[in-house]
């Protein structure tokens, strides 16, 4: 996303020449009121915009939860500046003239990254589907379980019986689809991991 033409179409051709669909921008409304495929991709932002920086964009993208690898490219640089683009999650920043080598491989680097951000994020949207699967009582059991703890322990803490307990357990296992005890505590530690397990997520490929 650049506000000048010549840029953009610059980057277009570059990044054509690898393969890559592109969009181009030319603001960062223009960016927002667009549909977004739902494709790994890899925003390539200036730092100088129309009406806001490249640095506020990055914070409203945050904001927002768009979720979209950052590499930005600018002719006004500074040490301080690309601090706090790097801090905020920007992948790569490339000062003009930058080698077109160095573009092309940090939006390969973005693309890989989102790829993988996209399977992670998969395959915790189908963890939390089978946790609410789970009865009430099931959820509670499951840190209790994913603890080490026995089914006399948490029948004590829970003042249940055994038999309850052992049954409650069998079903926590088939409904998570682990089958050791060790596949269930990398399952509790993922959802544990994830703080906005109830928020959707948006993305832009």
């Amino acid at each position: 996303m650049d506000d000048d033409p010549s840029i953009r179409a610059s980057l277009e051709n570059l990044l054509a020449s690898e393969g890559h669909a592109t969009r181009s921008f030319e603001s960062s409304q223009a960016f927002l009121s667009a549909s977004r495929p739902d494709l790994p991709g890899c925003l390539v932002l200036d730092v100088r915009l129309r009406g806001s920086s490249g640095l506020e964009f990055q914070r409203e993208l945050s904001r927002r939860d768009v979720r979209i690898p950052i590499v930005f490219i600018t002719g006004h640089g500074d040490v301080p500046m690309s601090v706090a683009a790097m801090k905020a999650g920007a992948i790569e920043f490339l000062l003009k003239p930058y080698r077109d080598q160095d573009l092309l491989d940090a939006v390969h680097k973005g693309i890989e990254l989102d790829k993988r951000r996209r399977v992670q994020a998969a395959g915790l949207a189908e963890l939390r589907a089978r946790v609410a699967a789970m009865t009430p009582r099931e959820r509670e059991l499951l840190p209790l379980i994913a603890s080490g703890m026995l089914n006399k322990q948490i029948a004590a803490r829970l003042q249940l019986s055994e038999v309850t307990v052992k049954a409650h357990r069998a079903q926590v296992m088939q409904k998570l689809q682990v089958y050791s005890l060790a596949e269930l505590v990398r399952v509790a530690d993922r959802l544990a991991a994830d703080p906005q397990a109830d928020r959707p997520v948006d993305t832009f490929g």
